[in-house]
């Protein structure tokens, strides 16, 4: 197994019922976001996405328990982590990085690629959600340190780790936020090439 198909190997193809739970949270999270773009955050309900959606409210729920968790997501955390230790040890941690994010970006449509950049738009349009997102960051930004202290040898709380991670969503930040003002961005490529401005950066 070489490590350039590690990435591929790691990707399983979900069955039938699973595709079907992937379009109903879909479905829900789009109306979600575009009533709360058409109407506002506070002003629109649970009840209203879930008629947009044609679901029950308690199939919004099972979803997104809470109504901030519409606009934020966690589940590339994960499937990130997989493909980020999936690459080859002779990668530096920013190659690595920037390896997988590349593997994540190529199963993105438009249209998912649209959807999160209007959840960025609500994010930053919205002060309780831009608040609530320090959390989701937060949460994200443990999740890598974890990963690049494993691959590094290091602990999660070494400094070096600590300061490649803020580096590192630093950048990621500030290309999401330009891409939220800027609706011809071409997203991977602006933070592939931000990223690689990093190179020499490394726990």
């Amino acid at each position: 197994m070489t490590p350039q198909t590690q990435p591929e190997q790691a990707k399983t193809v979900p069955g039938l019922r699973e595709r079907k739970k992937a379009r109903t949270k879909a479905a829900i999270q789009r109306e979600a976001v575009r009533l709360f773009r058409e109407q506002g955050y506070t002003g629109t309900t649970v009840e209203q996405i879930a008629e947009a959606a044609e679901v029950a409210p308690s199939t919004v729920f099972r979803y997104f328990p809470t109504k901030q968790d519409l606009v934020f997501s966690r589940d590339y955390d994960l499937p990130f982590a997989t493909m980020f230790q999936a690459q080859s040890p002779d990668l530096t941690p920013i190659q690595a990085e920037r390896q997988a994010i590349r593997t994540m970006l190529e199963d993105v449509t438009d249209q998912e690629l649209a959807l999160q950049r209007e959840r960025w738009l609500l994010i930053v349009s919205e002060p309780e959600l831009w608040g609530a997102s320090l959390g989701s960051i937060s949460r994200s930004m443990q999740v890598m340190s974890e990963q690049v202290a494993k691959r590094a040898g290091r602990g999660a709380g070494d400094a070096a780790v600590r300061a490649y991670t803020g580096a590192v969503f630093g950048v990621m930040l500030q290309v999401s936020l330009e891409w939220a003002n800027d609706p011809e961005m071409d997203f991977p490529t602006a933070l592939d090439e931000a990223l690689h401005c990093l190179e020499d950066l490394r726990p």
